[in-house]
């Protein structure tokens, strides 16, 4: 049949669970910080779901964040960190590849807070220069608008391994980003940047086939991987949130999720897992369901 590409499932959410501390505005950083080897705990149970890339716990890794709590000296320790975590995981697992995750450099699902594209280098290419030697591919997440697209390619150009965008859309209207802008517009930033496969994450399942018609008339690889938040609660695009103000579903069981991961499999995507809320059941469900209809898993 086709080769998927499976990815794993929630970092962040899975180490705040996991660790039964407190939410705070570091989110999985403080996990990391306080748990570190529960880390590759995750990662490894994701391998052995059968997922084929780890995600490096770096997505909230970025100096603003910890400039908040004077922990700005720590950054690329605990770049490193994250990756040998990953590493080790991986290691363990015998195969698989390695994902290193930039997320968005101020906030989530804020359209309206973006840097301008030369800081946006700078502080994408600290990441990028500490990450390249150590990670197969760079995994640009949640990316809400135009303008933080082309900060973020900016910032990974030249970086010598693929680059994945991964755009987030609204939840009730799939062909477009949080930004309000339309899918279809990220046109000439691909045609521009020219990364290696086209992603949608972090919005809900139900909005993600409408954005995959959009983007996949790219001719990239391209793909998705959904939360399974109930909804963004205005409560969590305030300054320095925690992930206690979002709430998880209780109609994603992993059959439910596999559902709708097969469906983006029927409409042509080649890469699929999963984001917050979505956990290494979920993914073990997914894989099994991809192999019972004969896709590879790569």
């Amino acid at each position: 049949m086709t080769d998927i590409t499976l990815l794993d499932g929630s970092i962040g959410q899975e180490l705040v669970k996991r660790s039964g501390d407190r939410a705070t505005p570091l989110w999985s950083t403080q996990v990391m910080i306080d748990h570190p080897d529960l880390v590759g705990d995750v990662h490894g149970d994701y391998f052995r779901a059968g997922a084929t890339i780890a995600s490096t716990n770096s997505y909230a890794l970025h100096r603003n964040r910890l400039e908040r709590v004077g922990l700005e000296g720590e950054l690329l320790h605990l770049v490193d960190t994250a990756i040998a975590q990953a590493q080790q995981a991986r290691d363990a697992s015998g195969s698989g590849r390695i994902a290193g995750v930039l997320g968005p450099l101020l906030a989530s699902y804020r359209p309206d807070l973006h840097p301008p594209v030369d800081l946006a280098i700078e502080r994408y290419g600290e990441l990028v220069a500490r990450m390249r030697d150590h990670v197969d591919l760079f995994l640009l997440e949640t990316v809400s608008s135009l303008l933080e697209a082309e900060g973020a390619l900016s910032g990974t150009g030249g970086c010598g391994r693929p680059v994945w965008l991964a755009l987030t859309v609204k939840d009730e209207d799939g062909t477009r980003l949080r930004s309000g802008e339309d899918l279809a517009d990220i046109a000439p930033l691909v045609a521009c940047f020219d990364p290696d496969a086209l992603l949608i994450n972090c919005s809900r399942p139900e909005a993600i086939p409408a954005a995959l018609d959009r983007i996949k008339g790219f001719g990239k690889p391209f793909g998705a991987y959904a939360n399974g938040f109930t909804r963004i609660a205005e409560a969590f695009l305030e300054d320095a949130p925690t992930v206690d103000a979002l709430e998880q579903r209780q109609d994603l069981d992993p059959a439910a999720y596999a559902d709708h991961a097969m469906s983006w499999v029927a409409q042509g995507a080649t890469i699929v897992g999963g984001c917050c809320e979505v956990g290494p059941d979920h993914i073990a469900e997914l894989a099994r369901r991809l192999r019972a209809a004969g896709h590879e898993i790569v």
